[in-house]
């Protein structure tokens, strides 16, 4: 078994034409592209084969028409899946980040001087799909890849192969762009509630939500803190009532930290989906919010580019 996957890797490095990974775009040229027959096409030639002993036995003129015809028919079938992927550009796309756990999804853009049709791209260990590719455009072509731990995941060989027009030849070939995906860290499932006593005051919530006059109340969202639950309505309504949070006007707001002491447990893997959770829900919460961590820390703020940029410190942590 070893000695069959050493001679596969070696084929794919010699089908790459180079060592990934590629730059981009990458062109798959005329060496790169590879024919084989296909299970109908080998169905194909057996029959046309017959037709020709039949024909020669019998000596029967429009057996041999018949069966030159269609094996012309073979040929050029041969051409058309060849042209259908040769000189095919593949670019790099989208590569949007993901939790651990989700589908990593890679963008692929796909661009030639003709249409390209019943293109199929594969991953060694992913999806599959297909795509059309019009003349003198692109086509977006997205992959998924499982992802089990955070950081960066780098997109694996990239298999192309299409069987149009006629199914009885497969052309395909290997490719290896330069992407990866940021991968975060897996949130916790169950975490404490958000460590409301390590903040300091003088933030604000997104909005202009503040703590000095009641405005109103509204759900309540599993990050609120608990002083701002409605807890005598709550309890004037019974336990099947849904718990409402009053919402304030003003400039004082909680301004929280989460910081890596205060999480639970010494594995360093569940400190970080206890702080991905906190982040989360601090950030659903319209809170402003500052991140601490052994090697680094993020000033507190708000808003979806600092969520992404938490989100990217707890991913690389302790990886450079």
């Amino acid at each position: 078994m070893r000695i069959a996957a050493a001679l596969q890797e070696q084929f794919f490095s010699w089908a790459l034409r180079g060592k990934p990974p590629e730059a981009s775009p990458v062109t798959l040229g005329q060496r790169r592209v590879y024919v084989l027959p296909t299970r109908a096409g080998i169905g194909y030639a057996a029959v046309l084969l017959t037709m020709l002993l039949g024909s020669i036995n019998y000596n029967l003129s429009l057996g041999y028409v018949l069966t030159f015809l269609l094996a012309a028919l073979g040929v050029v079938a041969i051409l058309h899946t060849f042209r259908n992927l040769v000189r095919l550009k593949v670019s790099r796309g989208r590569t949007p980040p993901a939790f651990a756990g989700e589908a990593a999804a890679f963008h692929l853009v796909l661009a030639g001087d003709s249409e390209r049709r019943a293109l199929r791209l594969w991953l060694p260990e992913g999806g599959t799909t297909t795509i059309d590719v019009p003349a003198r455009d692109s086509a977006d072509a997205c992959l998924r890849l499982p992802t089990t731990k955070r950081g960066w995941l780098a997109l694996p060989r990239v298999g192309i192969e299409t069987t149009w027009p006629l199914g009885l030849i497969r052309a395909w070939a290997y490719c290896a762009p330069d992407m990866r995906c940021l991968v975060y860290p897996k949130p916790a499932a169950k975490a404490p509630p958000l460590p409301w006593g390590a903040g300091e005051h003088g933030g604000r919530r997104a909005g202009g939500q503040g703590s000095d006059d009641f405005s109103g109340l509204r759900d309540h969202h599993p990050a609120d803190p608990p002083r701002h639950v409605a807890w005598k309505i709550a309890a004037r309504q019974g336990d099947e009532a849904p718990l409402l949070t009053k919402q304030f006007d003003g400039a004082a707001a909680s301004r929280i930290w989460l910081d890596w002491e205060a999480t639970p447990g010494e594995d360093v893997e569940t400190r970080l989906s206890v702080l991905t959770r906190w982040a989360l829900d601090a950030h659903a919460a319209g809170l402003e919010w500052g991140l601490r961590l052994p090697e680094r820390s993020l000033a507190p703020a708000s808003g979806g580019e600092h969520l992404h940029a938490a989100l990217s410190v707890l991913a690389l942590h302790g990886q450079g």
